[in-house]
Formats: C-alpha cells, sequence, structure tokens
C-alpha cells in the first residue's frame, strides 16, 4: 500500500511515517517510481511504535529496542536480555516524572482552594 493508504490504516500522518523512516523504525520498499510501499508488517511495527511511544519512550530509544522487539500481536516484547537495565532506567525516568506531575497537580490544587471566595468553598463549589 502506498503512504496515503498506510496513513489512513494506521491514524498516523504520512509526515510522521516519513519522520519514522527517516529516524530509522521503520524500512518501506522503494517502487521503481520512488514511492514508498508498506505492507501488512509495516502496519504492526507503526502500531508497536506508537505503543513504545505513548509509553514515553524517544524514537532514538525505540530504534535500538525495534531490532530486539518479538511481536505477539498485542504488545512488544524485548528477546534481548541486555535490553532490560535500560528499559528499567525508562521506566524509572517516566515514575519520577510521574511523581513530578503528581507533586505539581497538589500545589494546584492548594492554589485553586485558596483562591475559591470562601461563601463558594462552603457551597462545595461555583
Amino acid at each position: 500500500m502506498l503512504i496515503g493508504a498506510m496513513s489512513r490504516q494506521t491514524g498516523v500522518s504520512a509526515r510522521l511515517l516519513r519522520y519514522y523512516e527517516q529516524q530509522g523504525l521503520l524500512k518501506p520498499r522503494r517502487r521503481p517510481s520512488g514511492f514508498r510501499e508498506y505492507d501488512h508488517d509495516d502496519v504492526r511495527t507503526v502500531q508497536n511504535i506508537r505503543t513504545l511511544l505513548a509509553a514515553g519512550l524517544s524514537t532514538h530509544t525505540i530504534a535500538e529496542l525495534m531490532p530486539c522487539m518479538l511481536d505477539d500481536g498485542r504488545t512488544p516484547k524485548p528477546v534481548c536480555p541486555d535490553m532490560l537495565p535500560g528499559l528499567n532506567r525508562e521506566r524509572q525516568r517516566i515514575s519520577d516524572t510521574a511523581a513530578d506531575l503528581l507533586a505539581a497537580r497538589a500545589v494546584l490544587d492548594t492554589v485553586i482552594a485558596a483562591a475559591q471566595p470562601p461563601d463558594t468553598a462552603a457551597r462545595g463549589g461555583p
């Protein structure tokens, strides 16, 4: 399938598909005309890329990880044990970021509560 069909099937813009290729995450075949041609495996690869991006991994990390991934049809799984330390570091980074966001939300909640007029706070809202 051509890039437009790939974009429709995956929900990822053609621009992002070209970016994934530039980052070494996708390797579509090229027709003699130069057009990119994708197959069903590429659809699954894009789904895996999106899953890993949603997990907070960078495209650089994903590029390193992709050759060591087993696709079971649900969630990509690493099969190279030497990748585990890096994945654990990424997980810790995400956990630290989540904790920072929760702390920021708590501060914002305090500011919001302090900014409410006294009669509004007593009634439970605006």
